[in-house]
């Protein structure tokens, strides 16, 4: 997930993330962490490194689908 927050998330072009893995088994979801792949830090600043590729998109990959 990405949340647009520019006070709260200056240091990332103004977005926070977060990753959730599904456990099937369970029908749960869990928060991410570093023996994930990728692997997220609880600060999941893997987000922003991954997503500066995209910076000319307000760091956003996909968009809504046309209608």
């Amino acid at each position: 997930f990405m949340l647009k927050d520019s006070k709260r998330f200056a240091d990332s072009g103004g977005w926070g993330y977060a990753e959730f893995e599904y456990d099937a088994a369970s029908d749960t979801f869990r928060a991410g962490n570093s023996n994930d792949s990728p692997p997220q830090a609880s600060n999941a600043k893997c987000g922003y490194a991954c997503h500066t590729v995209v910076k000319a998109r307000d760091y956003v990959f996909t968009e809504y689908g046309h209608r």
